[in-house]
């Protein structure tokens, strides 16, 4: 066939491409059906104005027509010219330019009117291999019909079409929302959109679906299709894994706030306390008791749910043949499962007195509170009414419990004074927020640097300003010790009394930067602040050198927003700051971090953002609120296995 303006002419749409698939020419309805002006079109790939899924197909296309030189046919998804995108019968054929000779291939769209149904094929063998299934929403006769795809789907459907009324009246209530939007979807693809929906025989399925406005060939009507994938099984899963979760977030919970509890104890008393209290709970065992050694001998105290009286040990000396004083002076931790174990492994000597005449099913485990080689300082004693395997991981979580008891407990004789005050400005880290705040939720959360061993400096504070707005700031002092901690209580203290008298935050820095400045520190502190109107959500922030905020809206969408200000604060003096107004729009929250949340040893900035905005758009697409929210970004910073402090301060206006 010779390549002329005759196959242009054509009414469908049609395009002359070159054997490596670049557009050569084409006619306005082809332009039309690429959804772009003609002069976009030439000079390029042809497979490259489709989208990425029809790509191979278009390439197999040409290569088979331009080679075999026979005629060959596809269904190809284009772009299209609006919202819906256009399916399309494409016959491609071998061609020749008249004027150079060159070997072309002729593309265009066949008239598949006389069998629509067709068009449809590739889509449900694509939804059958992806275990979809596929279905098409008629509006005028708002009726459902089920086209294919995965046979479990197709059971759920056992008519082959049905009413829209029927597929509300099986769709639970608190869905049948989400089902109309889903329906009078205008764009070309909406969101996967979750949906209960009762089968007649087998209960509720929880399925998942999305709404696709497709053209039947240029030209042809506009449908509404829809993909459905049954996620019954994924919800069962993901509902069990939830309780797991909850189960080994109670455990970690728990781990953390025996560390964070023994690690701000400032006296002895304080740290036999937190173990005492939190020991065996911890570890599952039914009591537990704390030995120390005074004068060569063991001072021994317990929670009284252990089985042999405490007067038992107490008085042991450090180098009885036992294996609690054995531990204490070696180090080495000590796990009998049962009273066989222990007789074994300890035949003659008496480990704790009145342990053989106890049911056989009592297990013990002994750890010493400091490492091998290290001074004896004492040890702890779990005991079990059952017989007890210790498994590697919660021998190794044993230890480094103990290990940080010890810390403590060493850490309490030396420095004594030096805790005290680095845990009463810790404490002040943690401001109370405003309560019952009309349209609007505060959150925040705060969590030191190595699991609470260091004091920080980041901080955050939310307060009702006297204009009657929410101020809410968030920061990062230099530094991780006490005089950082003492320095960031300066600047907190010092923008809230600013606060007071200037509402705008770019005054507030100014002003803040003045007095750190004049006061000659060695330390700097970065920071961002906003002023949040709660009747109109009107916000103005500034930021001095600090990480941008992160904006998000409940329906998944996220952004990174970047204020404008200037530089930290407590280095420049007469620096300015800038501040930049715009709205909190209903159902959108507003987080601010520091840098430990979004940044880590294999975690860029950039990238940290990116992975912080699509956590809190997805919190509040899921519908979590603002404490929710804050849970999920601080778990998730967690495992960016940063050395520093995190802070997040969240509001969402309601």
């Amino acid at each position: 066939m010779d390549a002329s303006d005759e196959l242009l002419r054509r009414v469908s749409p049609s395009a002359l491409l070159t054997l490596d698939g670049a557009i050569r020419s084409l006619n306005a309805p082809m332009a039309r059906t690429l959804g772009r002006p003609v002069e976009q079109c030439v000079g390029r790939g042809f497979g490259d104005l489709l989208p990425v899924s029809q790509r191979t197909a278009v390439g197999s296309l040409v290569a088979h027509a331009a080679t075999t030189k026979t005629v060959a046919m596809r269904v190809l998804e284009f772009p299209g010219p609006v919202a819906a995108s256009v399916v399309c019968l494409v016959e491609a054929r071998s061609a020749n330019d008249p004027v150079g000779g060159e070997p072309l291939v002729w593309v265009h769209s066949l008239d598949a009117g006389n069998d629509l149904g067709g068009l449809m094929i590739p889509f449900r063998l694509a939804a059958k291999a992806a275990d979809l299934g596929l279905c098409m929403y008629s509006p005028l006769e708002r009726e459902l019909e089920w086209l294919g795809g995965a046979p479990a789907l197709a059971a759920l459907f056992p008519e082959a079409s049905m009413s829209l009324s029927e597929v509300v009246r099986r769709v639970h209530p608190d869905d049948r929302g989400a089902l109309r939007r889903l329906v009078t979807s205008t764009a070309a693809r909406s969101p996967w959109i979750g949906l209960r929906f009762l089968t007649e025989r087998d209960g509720c399925h929880h399925l998942v679906c999305q709404a696709h406005r497709i053209i039947l060939g240029s030209g042809g009507p506009e449908r509404v299709f829809g993909v459905i994938r049954d996620d019954t099984q994924r919800e069962a899963r993901r509902r069990r894994a939830l309780v797991a979760l909850s189960a080994e977030r109670q455990r970690a919970d728990e781990i953390a706030a025996f560390s964070s509890a023994v690690m701000t104890a400032v006296t002895e008393q304080e740290v036999q306390q937190v173990v005492l209290t939190r020991l065996a709970a911890t570890f599952g065992g039914t009591g537990a008791a704390l030995a120390f050694i005074t004068d060569g001998r063991l001072r021994v105290s317990s929670d009284a749910g252990i089985p042999i009286p405490v007067a038992a040990l107490h008085g042991l000396p450090l180098d009885a043949p036992s294996a609690l004083p054995y531990v204490i002076r070696t180090g080495e931790p000590q796990f009998i499962r049962n009273q066989e174990d222990y007789i074994r492994r300890w035949p003659n000597g008496a480990m704790v007195p009145h342990f053989d005449q106890l049911d056989s099913g009592y297990a013990i485990s002994i750890t010493s509170l400091s490492a091998v080689g290290d001074p004896p300082l004492g040890a702890w004693l779990v005991t079990y009414d059952s017989e007890h395997h210790t498994s590697p991981d919660e021998r190794a979580l044993i230890g480094t419990l103990a290990d940080l008891a010890g810390q403590a407990l060493k850490r309490v004789r030396l420095q004594e004074a030096r805790v005290e005050l680095a845990t009463a400005l810790q404490q002040t880290m943690l401001p109370t927020l405003p309560e019952h705040l009309p349209g609007l939720e505060v959150a925040a959360r705060y969590r030191p640097s190595r699991d609470g061993l260091d004091i920080g400096g980041d901080w955050y504070d939310a307060f009702v300003t006297p204009d009657g707005a929410i101020a809410l700031e968030i920061g990062d002092a230099q530094g991780h010790d006490v005089d950082a901690a003492a320095f960031m209580g300066q600047v907190r203290a010092s923008m809230r009394a600013i606060a007071a008298h200037e509402p705008d935050p770019a005054t507030v820095l100014a002003r803040t930067n003045e007095l750190l400045v004049t006061m000659d520190t060695t330390r700097f502190a970065s920071c961002t602040m906003l002023h949040i109107d709660p009747d109109d959500g009107k916000v103005t922030g500034a930021s001095a050198g600090h990480v941008p905020l992160l904006y998000g809206r409940d329906d998944g969408y996220h952004s990174i927003r970047e204020l404008p200000g200037g530089p930290v604060l407590g280095v420049l003096p007469d620096a300015d700051y800038s501040e930049e107004t715009f709205t909190l729009d209903k159902d959108a929250a507003l987080v601010m971090v520091t840098d430990g949340v979004v940044e880590g040893p294999a975690l860029t900035l950039d990238a940290g953002l990116e992975r912080a905005g699509t956590l809190i758009g997805a919190a509040l697409h899921d519908g979590l609120n603002a404490e929710e929210t804050a849970d999920r970004i601080l778990d998730a910073a967690v495992a960016v296995d940063h050395l520093d402090d995190v802070a997040v301060l969240i509001i969402r206006r309601t």
